[in-house]
């Protein structure tokens, strides 16, 4: 039974953060000072001889502790991808995780977590009403994340999103028991990090940022039968807001230079620092449409490859997923808060911007931004058509943990306009 009582509270919760040059190496001293024995160092098999998995790893033994490697994790991972570091990490009998890499590699270590923790069939925890949306019995284990791209802020939140197969869309766990203890936010990861890479996660931070600014207030939405059931995806808040903002002005200020100049080392410390931001703001306000829609776009991929990202198999990175329909959306939730609108606008670094105009200035200065970084920007490029419109509706409806923090409540028939808009960019003046 839910209440028609509106939300009268909201909740800040964060991991716990270091950051600065070198801090992987005191991964080992944090297992070790949280009484852990046999370390999962989660990654994928590109990771395996990168500094930060290397470090991690001799941090690990010189704490005279026992890192267990698995780099089977799949990049944009799937429900098999997951059990499968599930089963690996409940036949090693681990007591500590660490996840190495993008939010793909942190997404698994929370999930292995979770399910060796407190078994369970595996729809269980799964986002309802794709899965049936349990709440975690209580605490996990102990766990740390190392970021290595500039982007998923996932060693801040509680959420681990997946490729579910049998719906050829993405959809999540999330609850705020996933969230890691610790972050290590170590600038050292990310020195040699591919050009498309920070493009694509750098537009994940952006839209972190935007779309938890712009979300529903916490006080718009019910309040909780008890404290228990209150999501980690509360709203925009006033606490929120701050890191939110915050990390806009970080991306605008640096994610040209970051992709354009691979020398730039501190514009890419500055994005990765960005992604923390961002992190904190949306894992406690919730992203709304464009991280909504995004599951079906990245789900149903056709024959998209971008350099960069593994050549195997065709697949849309998150970001550029994110971000192709964000001009869209925004151009249609302008109207629920002008001002707010004004103000991401602003943090953008346009200064010309007032509540007449903010409707077609911030698509314009998205899109914008995704053409100074190399990146496509209407949904056409990613090999979509308009008979696809449909299904790409039908997927993203279930996706109630995120499009139901949408400032303005949104239909099937909202989410066909929205997604048919973003096939064309030439609306954009």
């Amino acid at each position: 039974m839910v209440n028609n009582i509106q939300e009268t509270a909201f909740t800040i919760d964060s991991s716990s953060i270091k950051f600065g040059n070198g801090v992987t190496e005191e991964v080992g001293w944090e297992f070790e000072r949280l009484n852990c024995k046999n370390i999962m160092i989660v990654t994928d098999k590109n990771m395996i001889d990168h500094v930060s998995v290397q470090n991690t790893i001799s941090s690990i033994n010189r704490s005279k502790l026992n890192p267990i490697l698995f780099s089977d994790v799949s990049v944009e991972p799937t429900d098999t991808s997951f059990k499968n570091a599930i089963n690996f990490a409940i036949e090693n009998n681990i007591d500590g995780f660490v996840g190495v890499g993008g939010g793909s590699s942190m997404d698994t270590a929370k999930v292995a977590n979770l399910y060796a923790t407190y078994p369970n069939d595996f729809m269980d925890y799964v986002n309802a009403p794709i899965g049936k949306g349990l709440p975690v019995p209580g605490p996990l284990k102990p766990s740390i994340s190392i970021p290595t791209t500039t982007g998923t802020g996932s060693e801040t939140t509680g959420t681990a999103v997946f490729d579910f197969k049998e719906m050829n869309a993405k959809t999540a766990i999330a609850h705020r028991a996933l969230r890691p203890l610790v972050g290590l936010i170590d600038p050292e990861n990310v020195r040699s990090i591919p050009s498309n890479i920070v493009a694509c996660s750098g537009l994940d931070v952006l839209c972190h940022g935007l779309e938890s600014y712009t979300a529903i207030p916490f006080h718009k939405r019910n309040k909780p039968d008890n404290p228990a059931l209150r999501p980690s995806y509360q709203g925009s808040n006033p606490i929120s807001d701050i890191w939110s903002l915050t990390a806009i002005k970080m991306v605008a200020q640096n994610i040209y230079k970051a992709v354009n100049d691979p020398n730039d080392h501190e514009a890419k410390s500055q994005m990765l620092l960005a992604a923390t931001y961002a992190g904190i703001g949306f894992g406690n306000a919730g992203c709304h449409l464009c991280h909504g829609m995004s599951y079906a776009v990245s789900g149903n991929v056709k024959d998209f490859y971008l350099d960069d990202y593994p050549d195997d198999h065709p697949m849309i990175p998150h970001g550029l997923s994110v971000a192709i329909t964000a001009p869209a959306i925004f151009n249609f939730t302008a109207k629920s808060d002008l001002q707010r609108h004004v103000e991401v606008t602003k943090a953008l670094g346009i200064s010309d911007v007032t509540t007449d105009n903010v409707e077609t200035v911030l698509p314009r200065v998205i899109k914008d931004i995704m053409s100074s970084i190399g990146m496509p920007t209407k949904l056409s490029d990613l090999g979509y058509e308009e008979s696809d419109v449909d299904n790409l509706v039908e997927l993203t409806l279930p996706q109630h943990r995120v499009i139901k923090l949408s400032p303005i409540e949104v239909n099937a028939k909202d989410l066909q306009t929205l997604f048919v808009k973003s096939l064309d960019d030439s609306w954009i003046k």
